[in-house]
């Protein structure tokens, strides 16, 4: 899926697949995650959230189900 920066202390980047209502988020410290079940209105209220992180953690995360594809990177 093609995710596009975002402008956020916490979000990396984030794609959206209209067709799948799949909303994919990669976090800065490189986890990235999939949401499902998220529609329209929603992905277009996450992209015009003030914080995108906050609305992320308040709106999306509890109500919809995730699966992780990338765990974070590793400190070194």
């Amino acid at each position: 899926m093609k995710r596009e920066r975002l402008d956020s202390s916490s979000l990396a980047s984030a794609g959206y697949d209209p067709a799948a209502h799949v909303l994919e988020v990669e976090f800065r410290n490189g986890g990235i995650y999939q949401y499902f079940d998220v529609d329209g209105d929603e992905y277009h209220e996450f992209r015009t959230a003030p914080s995108k992180g906050r609305y992320l953690n308040t709106r999306i995360k509890p109500g919809h189900p995730a699966r992780k594809l990338s765990p974070p990177r590793r400190r070194r």
